[in-house]
């Protein structure tokens, strides 16, 4: 098979019949085997019957139903595994993202052998409150990822090399990262193509405020665990390490002057006790302490295998 189409939806039964026969005008036109792989996340608008009802007129539909809302991530994680084409493309179902570019994407991956093209929606028709956040992650995700040739990391039209989707996990608010997640598992080949970015046709955005701070997080967690995920305790025994160092440093020094001072039979200003010094000693110490037993701790789960990728299925055609 060429292409499977993963598109991820959550109450967007207007839009299913025009982007469903898009993409079959766009695959019949170009000759193309490939599948559409719906993942209905939870939605309560009638989107599944009307894939059903969609399903019963275009063969290359398959389709997955949660039995409730978790996330964009979840439905593409769930999508990835289903795959069975060459070239995977993502897109989202608003109708933002147009069926159209995705010839030049398979074709840029075949030819070009990439691992991941990422859409840039070069201009947008998003309001403020969106573009200006999201600008601000491509620049910190740049940054933290070494990734500086991408412009728009969250963009929900990708293409990818099955190998790729079938190598990664994305959990939590990861989509928005998953060039980096790709990049950590070893796929270098990381391109860029503009896309065109559509006004939304039906619908309301379902991005709020909260997926501000859910993403900032998610990318520091991506940060840590791309770099330290398999090997923990170089991060925190290093900085329990170091802390425990200096802060036993900082403990010897004032008791030898103590001991100094009794040696020399001379008067001293201040007992230990009374010292900021020997407080800030004493936490880094303890901290110290705890931090490398977090690194051991954390060095154990990390030999577990702990799937967080469990979600609940209502219905599969």
């Amino acid at each position: 098979m060429d292409i499977s189409v993963v598109i991820p939806l959550y109450n967007e039964v207007e839009s299913l019949p025009e982007l469903t026969q898009w993409i079959r005008q766009v695959m019949d036109k170009n000759a193309f085997s490939y599948e559409i792989i719906l993942i209905d996340d939870g939605s309560n608008d009638g989107s599944w019957e009307k894939i059903e009802e969609l399903q019963q007129e275009h063969e290359q539909i398959k389709a997955i139903k949660f039995r409730r809302n978790y996330g964009k991530s979840a439905a593409l994680n769930v999508g990835f595994n289903s795959v069975k084409g060459d070239v995977v493309i993502t897109m989202d179902a608003d109708l933002q993202d147009s069926p159209d570019e995705i010839p030049a994407l398979y074709r840029r991956i075949k030819e070009e052998k990439l691992d991941l093209i990422s859409g840039w929606k070069k201009k947008r028709y998003d309001p403020l409150s969106k573009t200006i956040p999201t600008k601000l992650f491509n620049a910190a995700t740049r940054s933290m990822s070494g990734i500086y040739n991408l412009h728009d990391f969250n963009c929900g039209l990708k293409a990818y090399r099955k190998e790729v989707v079938k190598n990664i996990e994305v959990y939590g608010e990861m989509h928005r990262y998953i060039p980096v997640i790709a990049k950590w598992a070893g796929f270098n080949k990381i391109e860029e193509q503009v896309v065109e970015h559509r006004a939304r046709k039906y619908g309301t955005t379902k991005f709020g405020f909260s997926r501000f701070i859910n993403g900032f997080l998610d990318l520091l967690s991506i940060f840590f665990v791309g770099k330290f995920g398999k090997r923990p305790m170089h991060f925190f025994g290093t900085m329990g390490v170091l802390s425990f160092f200096f802060g036993s440093i900082m403990a010897l020094w004032i008791i030898g002057e103590k001991l100094y001072h009794i040696a020399m039979h001379t008067p001293y200003q201040r007992e230990v006790t009374e010292q900021p010094l020997f407080y800030i000693a004493l936490v880094a110490v303890v901290l110290g302490a705890q931090l490398f037993l977090t690194g051991f701790v954390a060095e154990l789960v990390s030999r577990s295998s702990v799937n967080r990728n469990q979600y609940q299925i209502e219905k599969e055609i």
